[in-house]
């Protein structure tokens, strides 16, 4: 109560012979009124004018403190989800379509290091062609939706041990490249991303990533991206 006198909000009461203050109903309504907005999130410093405040006045006001508490809300469930996150690894970079994806991958039998390769591809496409992400998502759930496709991709990464001159290497790409080409319409790429003047830049760091670590993988991609555009796909050169 003297927070609340200090503020203005209720006014003290003159002291009785013994000293006490004697309240009466008037200043009880003003205190349930007082008590009842700051719990419902009107700060203090604007509740005396609020009460004060002529009908229209008052229903503007209170309107702009559901305002503010609605952003606020929702500035707390955004934190909130964010450490939902967190907790969950990759949800933090990633939307839930593409965690499923990598939990589809996972279930399929790829090896925890096929995985986390194409973990981190996503966030690089992610964060490198934004315009093209969820058509991306749209070729991996298709592919992931074909069992011979699925084979097809486990040898490409089974076949790391091999020497980068392996002659298997070439059968290897066509056979991939038979079921890329199957479905076309899968492969094209945004023109907004073609006409961005570092097209191939963003495209080689995301497609070559981890390169250096294996020279047969990256033979192999060249060999592929080279098969494509001989089908007349536009694949951006590294």
């Amino acid at each position: 109560m003297r927070h609340y006198h200090r503020l203005g909000l209720v006014e003290e009461p003159e002291r009785d012979h013994s000293g006490y203050r004697r309240y009466g109903s008037t200043d009880l309504l003003r205190l349930v009124q007082v008590r009842t907005l700051a719990a419902a999130g009107v700060p203090l410093a604007e509740i005396a004018d609020l009460l004060d405040a002529e009908p229209e006045a008052f229903a503007a006001a209170v309107a702009d403190v559901q305002r503010r508490l609605t952003e606020q809300i929702e500035e707390l469930t955004a934190r909130r989800d964010t450490l939902h996150r967190l907790a969950h690894e990759d949800r933090v970079l990633l939307p839930d379509r593409a965690c499923a994806i990598l939990e589809r991958l996972a279930d399929v039998g790829f090896t925890p290091d096929y995985v986390a390769s194409q973990r981190e591809a996503l966030v690089l496409f992610r964060a490198l062609i934004p315009e093209g992400f969820d058509h991306f998502l749209t070729q991996l759930e298709h592919r992931l939706d074909d069992p011979e496709f699925i084979e097809v991709t486990k040898s490409t990464w089974n076949a790391r041990s091999w020497k980068p001159n392996d002659p298997r290497l070439d059968a290897l790409a066509s056979a991939l490249c038979d079921k890329l080409l199957a479905n076309r319409e899968l492969l094209t790429i945004p023109d907004e991303f073609l006409a961005r003047p570092d097209a191939n830049t963003r495209y080689g760091l995301i497609n070559h990533h981890r390169d250096d670590e294996s020279p047969t993988i990256a033979r192999l991609k060249a060999l592929i991206e080279t098969k494509l555009r001989a089908a007349g796909i536009d694949v951006p050169r590294h």
